[in-house]
């Protein structure tokens, strides 16, 4: 093979690999997943295989209250993948057209429990406890726009307790920021999901779980109009694997 040869096989195949390289590039694609604060941890731990999984693809994970991430969507952030920590909220999401009918599915439970500093907390064996004058601080989410923080408010209310509470309460932008609160002894006891206690488990201590009037169940769906609907698909298909199921126990979540 002369020189030339040599040098127009290694121009062919110089093309080949770039050719290759873009079309790779132009198959990949970035999934943008809004999602209820609580479940960061889990989600930040499926990432890395969910995107081994689909070699090229990126999973681009947002975290706030499900009521923000709503208002977000709703106002036209380009996101794929819904994942609220309430029925209400997707239920809204739905009423507004913002779902891809047929995408919406239960993938997780959870509960409501009570917390308090993990040294030096104080021992309360129930919500009426919380009148004692020692409790001076309250950490819930703002019923307003944490579900957990309406799902508080629903327990003390039937208890008769939400104006005690109410009183001392310190509002929490969402659930982990309330987790926070009691985690850095800034409250005397605060109101978060079991999995969040799971989080922090050197630092907050469960006292007890509190009843809720409705189940505490994770919806997720795809959004309306996402230029990755096949790969929204996927990832909630992956959240209902018994993989993915896997990762949301070892983070103290219920099955759905």
């Amino acid at each position: 093979m002369t020189r030339l040869h040599r040098s127009a096989l290694a121009l062919r195949l110089l093309i080949t690999s770039l050719l290759a390289l873009s079309s790779m590039a132009s198959s990949a694609a970035e999934l943008t997943v809004s999602a209820a604060a609580s479940l960061s941890n889990a989600f930040k731990e499926m990432a890395p295989a969910f995107e081994a999984a689909h070699p090229g693809h990126k999973l681009l994970l947002n975290f706030a209250a499900s009521d923000a991430l709503l208002a977000q969507i709703s106002k036209g952030a380009p996101v794929d993948v819904f994942a609220s920590a309430d029925q209400e909220t997707m239920d809204k999401a739905e009423a507004q057209k913002l779902l891809q009918p047929g995408t919406r599915r239960h993938f997780a439970a959870n509960s409501l429990v009570l917390v308090t500093p993990a040294e030096g907390g104080l021992a309360l064996k129930s919500l009426a406890e919380l009148a004692r004058p020692e409790v001076k601080r309250i950490a819930l989410g703002k019923p307003e726009g944490v579900p957990a923080g309406r799902y508080a408010k629903g327990a003390l209310a039937a208890a008769r307790l939400w104006p005690v509470v109410e009183a001392k309460a310190v509002y929490a932008i969402n659930v982990r920021q309330a987790l926070d609160y009691v985690a850095r002894g800034e409250v005397e006891a605060g109101f978060v999901y079991g999995s969040d206690a799971t989080a922090q488990k050197d630092k907050v201590r469960v006292l007890f779980a509190v009843p809720t009037e409705t189940p505490i169940r994770y919806p997720v769906a795809a959004i309306a109009g996402s230029a990755r609907a096949e790969l929204a698909g996927q990832f909630i298909a992956y959240l209902l694997s018994p993989a993915g199921q896997v990762v949301l126990a070892r983070h103290g979540f219920l099955k759905p």
